[in-house]
């Protein structure tokens, strides 16, 4: 590729990669809920014609994976017209787990669908029989409502079918508000990747094509020579952008292939554990064996626990994300975004395991949880390949805490994922209190936590020696405590309880979190899985995992004696 070639496709995929990030930004402004709007639990994306993958904003890991290995089946369910707008929660079928909802709308130029426009968020309730949707059921559809691929709008017109199933949820003018933020995001991603298409066009022709199938700009200009021009300079527009995704997805791919062929060939195998699901079954390991050959690798879960009754169990999607992502962080940071950096590797898990689980099984967890351990299990694998470019194990759970309850006539539903440390690594220590790997959430700030719920936060801190010594000491989890208001319902999905965050090259292992309540000034240990009714007065502490450490020997930090 000549220089000023190259240098152009980098300028088009930043563009592209802009264009997310705007997405993402009506999104946050438009939305509702604290979770949307205020920790940011969402993402933004862009496909081209044919479902694949061309641009992502730095988002939610989990969901943008999925996303990718979804949208080739959901494309091909409709007949798309300019307009629709399509919304579906399924797990199966490529989503994640029930509360994590998307908006898909196809984007026009000219008459010609150029591309999709996707935004997925986590809403803070989708029914069931847990307040957050998130609790320690056995089937999915105990979990929420299941929304299969469906139009919402149609040609522009809203169908009333989808609304009217959202008042089964809880706070549902909520939910339908932030579906909304979503189809905002979703219609200025469309609006701005066809004025990019235009915007393409060289010379005088440069600007002429408009972004939509309305009526050429300037009344005045009604002859249809005027018109068919205008559409001509669109259709060469379209065909300029179609050129740039295919050169743009063709460099993806020769970044992936580079990245796996600097990997040496052979097998590489590693295991760890979940430590259960909730309803009395584990400890369940999750084993895979890496084969790299050449520039391809084959990621095998053979030997994998099957699936479980609890909610821990994953759909293939959310494998798929957890492993592209890790292979996603080898590459150079000026990798484009596309689906096609992940032609080189192959994803094996057998049906009804544990990581790829037939359809109707709880998934709550599989999303939050095993994605994270699916990251610890190929991520150990690969560091007896190249040791010095993996880390050691980060905190290995979003420690997902779920409040739930009723004030008045009114329900509400506060989520938040915790943040923990970050494993340490050839190259330094590990970052401390920081969301990790599958997740790339903000806190939920004190202030708008307790405008919003009748909670208070008592306590928050990092969680001071909680990382793995070694060489490079892994980062420190935190301590989060919440005073209970009112009397309400409360969900824990946790994990790394009973087990610990592994270290790496002789590191020690970073230490397990803790969940517990204080009634009545007693506390007492809360188990890493399931659900309490708590009385007003009541404390809730969780302490999250640190880190693992990395190298034997003495720390090499010069503020660890105070650090500790």
């Amino acid at each position: 590729m000549a220089a000023n070639d190259a240098v152009q496709l980098s300028l088009f995929a930043h563009r592209l990669s802009a264009i997310c990030e705007e997405m993402g930004a009506v999104l946050k402004r438009s939305a509702i809920s604290p979770n949307i709007r205020d920790r940011e639990d969402f993402s933004c994306a862009l496909f081209d014609r044919d479902g694949q993958l061309v641009a992502q904003a730095a988002h939610i890991p989990v969901h943008l994976g999925s996303m990718a290995f979804a949208m080739a089946d959901v494309v091909g369910q409709f007949d798309w017209q300019a307009g629709d707008a399509v919304v579906f929660n399924d797990p199966f079928p490529g989503g994640t787990h029930l509360p994590d909802i998307t908006v898909v709308m196809p984007i026009f130029s000219s008459r010609t669908l150029i591309g999709f426009a996707a935004a997925r968020a986590h809403h803070a309730d989708i029914g069931g029989k847990s307040p957050g949707s998130m609790g320690v059921e056995t089937r999915l559809e105990d979990e929420g409502l299941i929304i299969s691929p469906c139009c919402w709008f149609r040609a522009g017109a809203e169908q009333s079918e989808l609304p009217a199933r959202f008042q089964q949820v809880r706070a549902y003018a909520e939910r339908l508000g932030d579906l909304a933020a979503q189809k905002a995001a979703c219609e200025i991603g469309g609006q701005r990747l066809c004025e990019l298409a235009a915007a393409g066009l060289s010379g005088s022709e440069r600007g002429r094509a408009e972004s939509s199938d309305a009526e050429p700009v300037g009344s005045e200009r009604i002859d249809s020579e005027g018109i068919d021009s205008e559409r001509g300079d669109l259709e060469r527009a379209n065909a300029e952008l179609d050129d740039r995704i295919a050169a743009l997805l063709a460099v993806s791919e020769a970044y992936g292939r580079r990245t796996i062929a600097a990997i040496p060939d052979g097998d590489y195998c590693f295991e760890d554990v979940m430590e259960d699901d909730g309803c009395s079954n584990g400890p369940l390991p999750v084993r895979v064996r890496i084969t790299i050959a050449g520039e391809t690798a084959r990621v095998d879960f053979s030997g994998t626990a099957a699936q479980v009754d609890g909610p821990v169990n994953c759909p293939m999607a959310v494998t798929a994300a957890s492993v592209l992502y890790v292979f996603r962080c080898l590459m150079p940071k000026h990798t484009p975004q596309t689906a096609a950096v992940f032609r080189p590797i192959r994803i094996f898990a057998p049906e009804g395991c544990l990581v790829h689980a037939n359809a109707g099984a709880a998934v709550a967890a599989g999303n939050v949880e095993t994605s994270q351990r699916i990251v610890d299990v190929v991520l150990g694998a690969l560091a007896s390949a190249i040791p010095d470019r993996i880390p050691a194990a980060a905190q290995g759970t979003m420690n997902n805490v779920i409040f739930g309850g009723k004030s008045g006539t009114d329900d509400w539903v506060y989520y938040e994922t915790l943040a923990g440390g970050m494993g340490a690594h050839a190259e330094g220590h590990g970052l401390s209190a920081v969301q990790c790997h599958m997740t790339n959430t903000k806190n939920s700030s004190i202030e708008v936590l307790e405008v919003h719920y009748p909670l208070q936060i008592r306590r928050y801190q990092v969680r001071r020696g909680s990382g793995g010594r070694g060489m490079f000491h892994g980062g420190d989890g935190l301590i989060r405590e919440w005073y209970v208001r009112e009397n309400c319902h409360l969900s824990l999905l946790t994990e790394r309880r009973t087990t610990a965050p592994y270290g790496l090259q002789g590191g020690d292992a970073g230490d397990s979190g803790q969940n517990a309540l204080c009634r009545d000034g007693e506390w007492r240990s809360l188990a890493a899985k399931g659900s309490w009714q708590l009385k007003a007065g009541d404390l809730i502490r969780i302490e999250t995992p640190g880190g693992g450490g990395f190298g034997a020997g003495k720390s090499r930090s010069g503020t660890t004696d105070a650090r500790r």
